[in-house]
């Protein structure tokens, strides 16, 4: 009976071993894209850039994470000027997670808003 129960043990370990591995990652990545995203806010605020370089920039950091971003999937709206106005960035993605007998897709919504201070 003890034998059992460690082997029962065991395999439950083993199991939410393997579903941390799954799971892990890409909240990591999100992670790193939301600091990327709050990063991008606040120095675009204060730059020229339009709204397509700096979806572009998001796009190209995402793929740094192994996150796949079509135009469609980030919205980048500047209020005001530059320097006295606002910037929000706004992403929207998937991930497909799949487990032995269950598959399912994460959603992530990374945001950033920051306002200039003049």
């Amino acid at each position: 009976m003890g034998s059992l129960k460690l082997i029962f043990g065991l395999g439950v370990i083993v199991a939410a071993l393997f579903v941390c591995f799954k799971l892990i990652p890409p909240y990591f990545s999100n992670y790193e894209l939301q600091d990327a995203i709050k990063t991008e806010s606040v120095q675009s605020t204060y730059s020229t850039r339009t709204e397509e370089d700096i979806r572009a920039a998001i796009i190209k950091h995402a793929r740094d994470y192994d996150i796949e971003l079509t135009p469609k999937q980030v919205h980048v709206v500047r209020n005001g000027g530059i320097g006295n106005g606002s910037l929000t960035i706004d992403v929207e993605y998937s991930v497909p997670v799949d487990l032995p007998g269950y598959s399912t897709e994460i959603a992530f919504h990374p945001s950033s808003k920051n306002t200039g201070v003049y």
